[in-house]
């Protein structure tokens, strides 16, 4: 089923509220005027509030994106799309993707 492109201005929050946004997004393709982002890229996560060890194994630091667009690519790689998933390091749950572009979709 097709789902929208992610782009560098959507809002991606780890499963605690913390806010994550793409290190390294693909500056040579833009949607709505602002970056794509492909499947290598890590996330920094910032602000999440899954207390430390021994209390919890959080905050979440990094989230990696497991799967992606299977046809469509940006580069040779594949690029993001809303349904796509994650895991958080360091306590391995996922991410929410509340808020994205809504003029390209992929597959």
């Amino acid at each position: 089923m097709p789902g929208f492109l992610l782009h560098q201005g959507a809002t991606v929050l780890c499963l605690h509220a913390g806010q994550a946004q793409p290190a390294a997004p693909f500056l040579r393709v833009k949607v709505s005027s602002q970056a794509i982002v492909t499947q290598p890229t890590i996330y920094n996560i910032a602000g999440c509030t899954l207390p430390p060890p021994p209390a919890a194994n959080g905050p979440c630091v990094t989230a990696q994106f497991i799967t992606a667009a299977t046809r469509v690519r940006a580069g040779g790689i594949p690029v993001l799309l809303q349904d796509s998933k994650a895991l958080c390091v360091p306590t391995g749950t996922g991410v929410n993707i509340v808020v994205t572009q809504i003029r390209v979709k992929g597959v």
